[in-house]
């Protein structure tokens, strides 16, 4: 019976609720509404933080702080300079040091690659323009001096008027040699020989060969070459002079028992530049390899 009565109280108090907003309204009493008032405050103030999903209906009464962010959102894109495109930066050497590095490696740009071209065809350049004018000036006291021997030992004439081109005659040898015999039997004035200078002398040897009559012996090889190791840039130095080069080959025609060819047919072959130059390439390596070989005391 008492549940029957609980369970009859139980649905009056559901209608009336259901029935009477107004008395269901009452019926949570006054700190309910209070409380709902102060829910509603709380939510205006808090409603600046409240996160809203994108777009929805609560974004359009932001609070104070969104509209600060909103506002310097739009304002930062138009305030803030344009950043410079990875390419850019790593051309105007910006970024890191590997970033330098790589740039580095990767050599200079076209103006960069032009100057230093520049420069570098300026350097061989002035070189050259200076060992030019050395080998001139040293050329031209060489052949002042020649001029003043007194005792005619050699005469120069120039190839093609070229100042680095020369044809030397050798106009004496050892009056006892036979090889002097040779010459006045044969009526051989000179031997002449012919001189080119390198773009280095006289830091470099002149290459020098015989041009008539043909020789046999007395150091003179194939085509005319001449195995002397001064004139090798082993054995080359630069206070060297034409004439004391000179002199010192036609001791070595005598020291070798130098003669002039008198065979039927040979006698008649001249030399060969061409050949000259490889054979005293050969003689060169051969020097090289095995040394020079002083020859005994005996033979002068």
């Amino acid at each position: 019976m008492a549940t029957l009565l609980r369970k009859i109280g139980l649905i009056r108090l559901h209608n009336r609720d259901t029935e009477d907003p107004k008395h269901h309204h009452n019926h949570r009493g006054g700190g309910g509404q209070q409380s709902a008032s102060l829910r509603g405050k709380g939510g205006a103030k808090s409603g600046g933080h409240k996160q809203q999903p994108p777009g929805g209906a609560g974004d359009a009464s932001p609070g104070p702080g969104k509209g600060k962010s909103k506002r310097a959102a739009e304002l930062a894109p138009r305030d803030k300079p344009p950043q410079p495109a990875a390419g850019a930066a790593g051309a105007a050497g910006a970024g890191g040091p590997r970033e330098r590095a790589a740039g580095a490696r990767a050599g200079p740009g076209p103006a960069g690659a032009a100057a230093a071209a520049a420069g570098g065809s300026l350097v061989p350049a002035a070189r050259q323009q200076h060992c030019t004018q050395v080998r001139s000036r040293r050329l031209m006291k060489e052949l002042q001096d020649i001029a003043r021997l007194s005792d005619r030992f050699i005469s120069v004439e120039l190839v093609d008027e070229s100042l680095f081109d020369w044809n030397v005659k050798l106009h004496q040898v050892d009056k006892d040699s036979v090889l002097w015999q040779d010459m006045k039997e044969t009526n051989t004035e000179f031997i002449l020989l012919n001189l080119t200078f390198p773009d280095n002398f006289p830091f470099s040897p002149p290459f020098m060969r015989v041009l008539s009559p043909r020789l046999e012996n007395g150091y003179v090889l194939d085509g005319g070459a001449i195995c002397m190791e001064l004139l090798t840039p082993r054995g080359w130095s630069s206070a060297y002079t034409v004439e004391a080069v000179m002199r010192q080959f036609a001791a070595s025609l005598v020291k070798g028992q130098g003669r002039i060819c008198r065979k039927a047919g040979k006698s008649k072959k001249s030399f060969s530049r061409k050949e000259a130059e490889a054979t005293f390439k050969s003689l060169v390596k051969t020097h090289e390899k095995y040394g020079w070989v002083t020859p005994p005391v005996s033979d002068g």
